[in-house]
């Protein structure tokens, strides 16, 4: 399959709704012949029947109706194919994100669908990776920072309200991040704080032992190497850089890319979907060498199956678990 590799190329080759059937048909199933999700019916000994107008097919064995979107992200959807189609490129290829109110106007949609469409793409991106990293022999940089609002543009009312100082971080949310600088794939989670058994717990699930470990001087990181791991620190205090070249300049970078988006295109995100949109910034970091608009956007859509949030569980209306 011959897919597009620019913008341009894209609006025009899934313009047709039959090719994003047949595309996302071809990255789920074997040879694209459809599996019915029902009863598992294949089309080895009879081929299901095909619903043109309603662009579904019906299963021979079970007689149930079922289309292409049926299992992935984009089941129940009443929203065209071509048009999800197009929010999944500018989403894994427009380098600070895209906001839900450009995505409306370009895809001809309210900005409620818009900013769902937008969570529900950003749920594929996740990266379910089980490796742990170090693992390469090169070290692993690891650093914690804080995202919201800043106390100093708060009215003076609101901070007093939260008792906040001009510099305070009660109210925002703490994030742990590490990259290993050797294959440059960065891992981010939101942590409910920064103290050590908060940051080590998260060292020892992603960091195999004997590692290097470069962080800074942060109090929470102490104690890692007497847990089998190689840790040096850099002193930001005197400088960025030690003469040994430990720094945590690359995580630190993460960082900037990650506020940028967030300050800048989605200016406000509650806390409680903070983790989808490190997603979305890791896998345009993760993917970034190697890769050009249109494989990315193959990999990325190589994930939607087996995937689902509804709306209610994205806001907190149903019990539900998005891992």
């Amino acid at each position: 399959m011959e897919m597009p590799k620019t913008l341009i190329e894209a609006i025009k080759y899934f313009s047709d709704e039959q090719t994003c059937i047949n595309a996302v048909a071809s990255l789920r199933w074997q040879d694209g012949s459809p599996i019915c999700p029902k009863c598992n019916a294949t089309q080895e000994k009879r081929n299901h029947y095909w619903l043109a107008t309603q662009k579904r097919w019906k299963c021979h064995a079970c007689r149930k109706q079922f289309s292409v979107k049926v299992g992935t992200i984009f089941e129940d959807s009443p929203i065209e194919l071509s048009k999800w189609m197009c929010a999944l490129w500018l989403l894994v290829n427009c380098r600070n994100g895209v906001s839900s109110y450009e995505v409306a106007r370009d895809l001809d949609i309210t900005q409620k669908s818009a900013w769902f469409v937008l969570q529900r793409l950003r749920f594929i991106l996740k990266d379910v990776t089980m490796e742990k990293m170090g693992a390469s022999g090169t070290p692993v940089q690891m650093d914690e920072s804080f995202l919201g609002g800043k106390p100093k543009n708060m009215h003076k009312s609101r901070r007093l309200k939260l008792k906040l100082g001009m510099n305070g971080y009660a109210e925002k949310t703490a994030v742990f991040g590490m990259i290993e600088t050797g294959t440059r794939q960065v891992r981010a989670q939101v942590v409910p704080n920064v103290k050590r058994v908060t940051l080590q717990k998260a060292i020892l699930d992603n960091v195999g032992f004997g590692s290097t470990i470069h962080t800074d001087q942060w109090p929470g990181y102490d104690g890692l190497a007497a847990q089998d791991f190689v840790h040096a620190t850099v002193n930001h205090m005197e400088e960025y850089v030690t003469a040994g070249g430990v720094h945590t300049q690359a995580i630190e970078n993460f960082w900037s890319l990650l506020k940028r988006g967030l300050n800048g295109t989605y200016v406000a995100v509650e806390p409680m979907h903070l983790d989808r949109y490190l997603d979305e910034q890791m896998f345009r970091f993760n993917n970034r060498i190697g890769h050009n608009d249109g494989s990315r956007f193959i990999k990325a859509l190589s994930q939607v199956v087996n995937r689902r949030l509804t709306y209610a569980e994205l806001t907190g209306k149903e019990a539900g678990s998005e891992a």
